[in-house]
């Protein structure tokens, strides 16, 4: 039995391809997918030509320790919101000095939360040659399937960033 589904091996592994190709890196700034999307992309063989690292950003110390983003980002925190993972995704890309980096954070559930909003909810940004940032909604109320979602969702939204950019 795998950790990824099927549908997640495929995407690693394309992802993989075209930035192998490429020559180009990836870095990973994940909270909700709890390390799934970091997972996804080193399973594939040859992961060292362009993963550049990578931290599961789950509280406001790992955000302000690994990425460098100020601890004035959060104040009031209601949840992530799409201007902050798009400063969190181009802090990270920065310093790690990555190509790309594919960043996440939503919530799993069960529970709400701070913002009140229902679980099944992950704002994702791809920061690089294209910088872009969306919510998404799963409309699952429960945590295993919305990490495993997000993760699927995530690997979609930078592979579809980065075949965008090579148009």
């Amino acid at each position: 039995m795998s950790f990824l589904t099927d549908e997640q091996k495929d995407l690693a592994n394309e992802i993989a391809a075209l930035l192998t190709e490429r020559g180009e890196t990836v870095c990973v700034a994940e909270s909700t997918t709890g390390g799934l999307v970091s997972a996804a992309l080193l399973w594939v063989a040859g992961a060292s030509k362009y993963y550049a690292g990578g931290g599961v950003l789950y509280t406001l110390g790992s955000r302000t320790a690994l990425v460098g983003v100020p601890a004035s980002m959060f104040e009031n925190y209601r949840g992530t919101t799409p201007e902050m993972i798009t400063a969190i995704a181009a802090a990270m890309r920065q310093r790690l000095g990555a190509t790309w980096c594919i960043a996440e954070s939503g919530l799993a559930g069960p529970t709400r939360g701070r913002s009140g909003l229902p679980p099944g909810r992950t704002t994702i940004c791809v920061s690089g040659p294209i910088t872009r940032v969306d919510v998404q909604e799963t409309g699952l109320p429960d945590r295993e399937p919305n990490m495993i979602a997000f993760t699927t969702l995530t690997l979609r939204y930078l592979r579809d960033a980065i075949k965008q950019a090579a148009r």
